[in-house]
């Protein structure tokens, strides 16, 4: 049986060993020392309680519980190790090689029954990506992609392939967690202007047009990233390009969706442009926190709707990390980042603490959940190398810094199965520590000689937003982003400037002039259409005074005429006849154009 406390192993250049895990911390008598820099690899099984590492001559298999060494395999090539879920084989990958002559490579993928010690089944996996074949937790079948195509074996019977998924140019798989029924996500890329697919599918039901459980498509895929949730419900997928094409990110150019097992799927809205981060699954399977954005990034917790449940605002940040039992929520900066920490309380969003792990390049929870591990490691970085081990409210409790001229490579916890460790209570006080607290040093900007003397000015390169609850509140409506609040308050200031432009201009604006109403009196008709007609047109035409009485209306079809061409070229329809009547006795009605005056023409 394992241990009750989490050793921890640590590979650098002193060798191979491992430390006791809280609150001791002392070197652990379990493993002896292995000296030297020839370990290339070490791993445990998924409960731990198997260890396997490679020295350069060959591979062991130890029993953690018992010391015992259980087998040793002449495989001194051997650069990757990996145990199957229930311990019973441990797969083996070297470099693949071909002989000078041109014939085909040996074998250079191994799997060994771990309680016999022999080789169960070789096969030639020239690629280190994806190397290690996939099983289901109970070990009920084991998937391989050969060829764009998956092979499953069952019951570990890699002597026949008991079925096939053959899908054109299939790139990557990944089998869900939990038991049955076990179900598959593949991924196919994006051809000649078709796009990229994820689908999924329920073992072993793949023939058919309406087999896939759900089908997602997009474009702008190089290459993805499946992760299926603990209880295989829904899949989220990060489809990422090696280059943004708009030139917006160096990093390319990312998309996050969600598929889900009963057929739906979308397209997970993210509130601010730039990469995706990280984004990882709590372990209730009912919610998952997204990391994106430009710096300062925004971080945001989903629910299986892919509606914002609640927003931590903008940080330094580009990882997230739940805890085992997903009670707490780590976002962090690493890697050309600080190394600054926040550590929330996910269930009442509130701030346990804010360490700093400068320069960190690897994270890690405790199985335990309330100790986490940070080293820094070459050959990501060559200095500084060592690792601390926090617990969650801040406090240091242990410290190793490697000697001079010497490197860290790799430093892990020895996992344990769910349930083994119960969740405890949070709490926010920091825990007593003997490490001595490190201020962290802040680098100061540099000043100019000439402002030196001058009291600092503090200016701010980014706006920061504050977290803020996404939740609708009962008998409240829905909170706005603060996308959606910007927008709004845009609106409002534009429609308020209208308004006031308006007021501005209406003093200034001089009255428009009324038309003078139009003759309405009715006149008598001739009993002829067309002189009825050339009456009508003469009212419509009449209705302000002339200027004086030698001129025609400004209105008439005929002063519109004289008004547009010159005398000499001015056509009428009737010649010009001197007025019946005296302009000053004309009155309101216009001039008397009657039937009398119109017969004279």
């Amino acid at each position: 049986m394992a241990p009750s406390t989490p050793l921890l192993t640590v590979r650098g250049s002193e060798g191979l060993y491992m430390v006791n895990g809280p609150p001791h911390f002392t070197e652990s008598t379990v493993f002896p020392r292995e000296s030297g820099k020839n370990c290339k690899v070490y791993t445990f099984s998924k409960d731990g309680t198997l260890f396997a590492w490679s020295n350069g001559e060959k591979i062991n298999i130890i029993n953690v519980a018992n010391k015992r060494l259980l087998h040793s395999l002449d495989l001194p090539k051997a650069v990757c190790l990996e145990f199957s879920p229930k311990n019973t084989i441990l797969v083996t990958w070297q470099p693949y090689t071909t002989p000078k002559d041109g014939t085909a490579g040996t074998p250079n993928l191994q799997l060994y029954d771990v309680k016999t010690g022999t080789c169960l089944k070789s096969f030639i996996q020239k690629k280190m990506q994806n190397w290690c074949p996939s099983w289901s937790e109970d070990e009920t079948i084991c998937a391989r992609n050969v060829n764009n195509e998956i092979h499953f074996f069952e019951n570990n019977n890699f002597n026949t392939i008991a079925n096939k998924l053959h899908l054109q140019k299939i790139s990557d798989f990944v089998l869900s967690p939990g038991p049955q029924p076990y179900k598959v996500a593949v991924y196919v890329p994006g051809s000649k202007g078709a796009p990229s697919f994820v689908r999924l599918y329920q073992y072993p039901n793949f023939d058919g047009p309406h087999a896939a459980l759900a089908n997602k498509s997009f474009f702008k895929a190089d290459k993805v990233t499946m992760l299926w949730n603990k209880k295989a419900t829904a899949v989220l997928v990060i489809a990422s390009t090696e280059v943004d094409k708009t030139g917006a990110s160096y990093y390319g150019e990312q998309t996050l969706h969600y598929i889900s097992t009963n057929g739906e799927s979308a397209v997970v809205q993210l509130p601010k442009n730039g990469p995706i981060y990280d984004v990882v699954w709590n372990s209730s399977s009912t919610e998952f926190c997204a990391v994106y954005g430009f710096m300062p990034a925004k971080a945001t917790i989903f629910n299986l709707k892919c509606d914002p449940v609640f927003d931590f605002g903008t940080g330094p940040r580009n990882a997230a990390y739940y805890s085992p039992h997903g009670h707490i929520l780590v976002l962090a900066g690493f890697g050309n980042l600080r190394g600054q920490m926040e550590v929330w309380d996910v269930k009442n969003y509130k701030l346990i603490s804010k360490p700093v792990a400068s320069d960190s390049t690897y994270f890690a929870w405790c199985p335990d959940g309330e100790h986490i591990l940070t080293a820094t490691c070459a050959p990501r970085l060559r200095v500084n190398n060592g690792y601390k081990i926090w617990h969650y409210t801040g406090s240091v409790l242990h410290k190793y810094d490697v000697p001079a001229n010497g490197e860290l490579w790799q430093v892990s916890w020895q996992p344990f199965l769910d349930g083994i460790f119960p969740a405890k209570r949070i709490t926010y006080q920091a825990v007593p520590s003997d490490v001595p607290t490190e201020e962290p040093k802040v680098a100061t900007a540099y000043r100019p000689p000439a402002l030196r003397d001058k009291p600092i000015t503090n200016s701010k390169l980014h706006e920061e937003e504050p977290p803020q609850n996404m939740k609708p509140q009962p008998g409240s409506d829905r909170p706005l982003s603060k996308t959606a609040l910007k927008n709004q308050r845009k609106h409002e200031a534009k429609k308020a400037a209208k308004q006031e432009a308006r007021s501005d201009k209406s003093p200034d604006l001089a009255p428009t002039p009324q038309s003078t109403p139009r003759n309405t009196v009715s006149q008598p008709t001739s009993g002829d259409p067309e002189t009825d007609k050339k009456i009508k047109n003469l009212n419509q035409d009449g209705g302000s005074a002339p200027p004086d009485g030698s001129a025609l209306p400004p209105n008439c079809a005929q002063a519109r005429g004289l008004s547009r061409r010159p005398a000499a070229q001015a056509h009428f329809r009737f010649p010009p006849r001197p007025w019946p009547t005296a302009p000053a006795q004309w009155g309101a009605a216009g001039p008397p154009f009657g039937l009398a005056w119109l017969q004279s023409l």
